[in-house]
């Protein structure tokens, strides 16, 4: 694994740069040690290595990638002895693949269509830890931790430390790939490397993504689906709700091929199915039966900020999950707790989009008959 996590990274001159390889699953191994109160050395004395093995862990020198799966192992159920969240120690996995999706993508030698984005459909809690670095936005089960026990000294860091240079980097090789990957058997790799590259902050980022749009024409309509809910995906991510309103009236309310899509997908980007897909297909064929709604239920309620950029699209998505699955409002749960009190509110908006507001209502008269 080490010669791996070397023979990956390169700097600027060609030079090994090993600290990309462990940037984000030793930021997260930090969280941890702080969330359970221990010092450097104390987690020296605990895991058995040097005080300066846990600093090389915490800031990337020596990878956690790099450490033998068996020692990993090790490591990982020590954590779990000495009291780690699961959520903490989840989010430590993920860390760890994301280092490696970082640094394949961080490698300039290494060609795009071997890209491991195109091995796996992506999920949120991968992504959020991957692109954590490169917008400082904490994944959930960093966002809302209580302060350690203990005060660190000096400047605090909300993030995995990336440098501008990597994360430039980062986007224009996003933007190589998707460039590149336009066979027919690339979609995958060409639709997510298009989803990260979205992320990048930069001006010509918007114009690029549409132009993008426009050079691939596929002829199913599945692939037009994913296509044009990307597009409104990133316009939504800046704030743009038109492009989003016009996916969901044009694409979306179509057909109930398209609305199981979008719930298929949103389930699966949840986490509520149980396997990972290797390609979108299955957002087109998943039974009815294989996904519950509880999960996805929770996320477009916490969702419904009417000024974000997807707000239409949590409401329309909800609106179909509970036609769908109209059992769950029958199950008292903290969700349909707070869309009961969120509800009036909402439709006391004034600026609610007519297509949101029919929703909403929609969902209120889902409400009065699951308590019938």
């Amino acid at each position: 694994m080490e010669h791996h996590a070397r023979s990956t990274l390169t700097g600027g001159q060609g030079t090994p740069d090993r600290t990309r390889a462990g940037i984000i699953s030793g930021y997260v191994f930090r969280v941890i040690r702080e969330q359970l109160g221990h010092t450097q050395d104390g987690f020296a004395e605990a895991f058995g290595v040097s005080p300066d093995t846990i600093s090389g862990w915490e800031a990337g020198r020596r990878p956690l990638t790099s450490v033998p799966v068996g020692q990993m192992l090790v490591h990982r159920h020590r954590l779990m002895h000495m009291g780690t969240s699961p959520e903490l120690l989840a989010a430590l996995e993920r860390a760890m693949e994301a280092d490696a999706l970082l640094a394949s993508a961080l490698d300039e030698d290494a060609p795009t269509e071997a890209s491991p984005l195109g091995a796996w459909v992506l999920q949120r809690d991968l992504v959020e830890v991957l692109t954590w670095p490169l917008t400082n936005v904490a994944p959930t089960p960093v966002r809302n931790l209580p302060a350690p026990p203990r005060t660190r000294r000096g400047p605090v860091p909300t993030a995995p430390g990336l440098p501008a240079a990597d994360r430039a980097r980062f986007f224009t090789r996003m933007r190589e790939t998707a460039e590149q990957a336009r066979g027919g058997g690339s979609f995958l790799l060409r639709r997510q490397a298009l989803y990260l590259a979205g992320f990048d902050e930069e001006s010509g980022t918007s114009d690029w993504l549409a132009q993008q749009q426009t050079l691939v024409r596929p002829d199913d309509w599945l692939t037009r689906w994913l296509n044009s809910r990307s597009v409104a995906a990133v316009a939504a991510r800046r704030g743009d709700r038109d492009r989003m309103a016009h996916f969901i009236t044009r694409t979306l309310g179509v057909d109930d091929a398209a609305e199981a899509a979008n719930l298929n997908y949103w389930a699966y980007w949840l986490g509520e199915t149980p396997h990972i897909q290797l390609s979108d297909d299955f957002i087109a064929s998943l039974a009815p039966g294989a996904w519950h709604g509880h999960r996805l239920l929770d996320h477009l309620v916490r969702g419904l900020t009417p000024k974000h950029g997807f707000f239409d699209l949590n409401v329309h998505t909800l609106w179909a999950l509970l036609a769908a699955r109209p059992n769950l409002l029958r199950v008292p749960s903290p969700a349909g707790t707070a869309l009961r009190t969120q509800l009036p509110v909402m439709l006391d908006d004034l600026e609610l989009s007519a297509q949101a507001r029919r929703e909403l209502e929609g969902i209120r008269y889902a409400i009065r008959l699951a308590e019938a």
